[in-house]
């Protein structure tokens, strides 16, 4: 229960910004699947152990993955979730900060937005 719980926080940043949306499947073999509109598709685990912001952040990491191939195979600009200070140069890091996973322009090192908050763009 708790892993869907966190998909679904990041797919509300992937819903809210990002042109290519997946379909999802639960796979017997893969777990959690994703797929594109071209057909491919990139499964999502769990890791073991580690705190809840942590959990969140490597999925968000995962998904961030998969709609970056996605987003360059519909021939896209292959950035998500954009950086609103430098758009189209490089996509936001996910990473845990004062225990809160959260979104951060790799460039300045700025906190943007906590996962599963977006603006939409």
């Amino acid at each position: 229960m708790e892993f869907a719980e966190t998909l679904e926080t990041v797919l509300r940043d992937l819903q809210a910004q990002c042109a290519v949306q997946p379909r999802i499947r639960a796979d017997d073999m893969y777990g959690i699947m994703l797929f594109a509109p071209d057909g491919s598709g990139q499964g999502l685990t769990s890791p073991p152990g580690g705190t809840a912001a942590e959990r969140l952040a490597n999925l968000a990491d995962q998904v961030q993955e998969w709609a970056v191939e996605a987003l360059w195979s519909a021939g896209a600009s292959a950035v998500w979730p954009q950086c609103p200070t430098h758009p189209d140069t490089h996509p936001l890091t996910a990473t845990v900060r004062t225990d809160t996973a959260v979104w951060v322009c790799p460039k300045r090192g700025t906190t943007l937005a906590r996962i599963g908050e977006p603006e939409t763009q």
